[in-house]
């Protein structure tokens, strides 16, 4: 609100600038007008400048301004030399000058935004570190605060940077902790708990921030684009979202993927004791489930429904739901009615 309270003084600023400069000069209303108009061509010109250079990163913005500078360092010395030649210097010579400046600034400025996308400052003493921490930033969606695993594998300490929390989001969570429903209702609260304590780390900075996208309705979308703006990545479980930012060249973890990953490996032969919890689809079959949730699927395994038994794994299943585990009771040899493990349908 007070950036835009003060892009609108400037309008009227300048204007009122080049209304009166105008009118004291040429002592015309004409010319007072064209002043006015002069004035808030210059503000919206700033205006806008200052709107894209907040897009634009720190070390183009740099290279740029130096890139320019050089420009007309180089143009300067030309016209120097040009100058010394020239006995009459009349408006011809001025605008040559003028045009010389113009030419050699916006190369400079040209090829040093042009190069600095090329260049790598994170090795610079000072410049490193803040680009360094710019690469850092993780931006968290909706589900992964209310899902909350997030908050744990903070507290392990391989989590790092600063994580950004947009208005948007926490518009989100408000609504949710505040519904009629009272499943919905717990779930929000349950989310803004998540940030408090994830607040409270002391190697997690947590940056709320105000940037929205009013033309834009969707809150993933909303994401996507803060995550382009900032150069950041979305911290998510949500698969839709993971996969249209992927599509748009977004960084995205996927906090599902990492308890997918850090599950145990098991091989075939190895032996495990499972609590047998109910019978399958397939004829015989015996469902038992690990303490991190994933399905273990027991040949002939009904008969033996609410007991501890101790099997052997023949086969094991990555499917987009999760890991699929088969196995026979030990001691006993899979029969010919076990199926091959993509035909198991649970």
């Amino acid at each position: 609100m007070s950036l835009l309270i003060a892009r609108v003084v400037l309008l009227i600023l300048c204007t009122y600038i080049g209304y009166v400069s105008a009118l004291h000069t040429f002592s015309s209303v004409q010319a007072a007008v064209a002043g006015a108009a002069a004035g808030i061509l210059c503000s919206t010109t700033a205006i806008l400048l200052e709107i894209r250079t907040r897009k634009i990163r720190l070390k183009v913005i740099i290279c740029s301004v130096v890139g320019a500078g050089i420009g007309l360092i180089i143009a300067n010395l030309f016209t120097a030399s040009f100058l010394a030649l020239q006995i009459d210097r009349g408006y011809t010579t001025i605008l040559v000058c003028l045009c010389i400046n113009g030419l050699f600034g916006y190369l400079g400025l040209a090829i040093g935004a042009k190069k600095g996308e090329e260049l790598d400052i994170s090795r610079w003493p000072i410049l490193g570190k803040r680009d360094a921490g710019e690469k850092s930033l993780k931006i968290l969606d909706t589900s992964v605060i209310i899902d909350g695993r997030i908050a744990d594998i903070c507290e392990t300490g391989f989590m790092e940077g600063t994580f950004i929390i947009p208005q948007f989001v926490l518009r989100e969570l408000t609504s949710i902790a505040d519904s009629a429903d009272s499943l919905k209702r717990n779930r929000g609260r349950r989310g803004l708990d998540v940030l408090k304590k994830i607040q409270k780390q002391t190697s997690i900075e947590v940056r709320i921030v105000d940037q929205d996208f009013p033309k834009i309705k969707e809150v993933d979308a909303k994401l996507v684009a803060l995550a382009q703006q900032m150069n950041a990545k979305i911290i998510t479980n949500d698969f839709n979202l993971n996969k249209v930012a992927e599509i748009q060249g977004v960084a995205v973890l996927n906090i599902n993927q990492l308890a997918t990953s850090v599950k145990p490996l098991v091989l075939p032969g190895e032996i495990m004791k499972v609590y047998i919890q109910r019978e399958g689809k397939e004829p015989g079959q015996g469902v038992a489930y690990l303490d991190d949730g994933t399905m273990v699927v027991v040949e002939n395994g009904r008969k033996f429904q609410g007991r501890d038994m101790e099997v052997a794994v023949t086969s094991v299943l990555q499917t987009t739901a999760g890991r699929m585990i088969f196995t026979v009771v030990k001691g006993e040899n899979p029969g010919g009615g076990f199926q091959p493990p993509q035909q198991h349908r649970l």
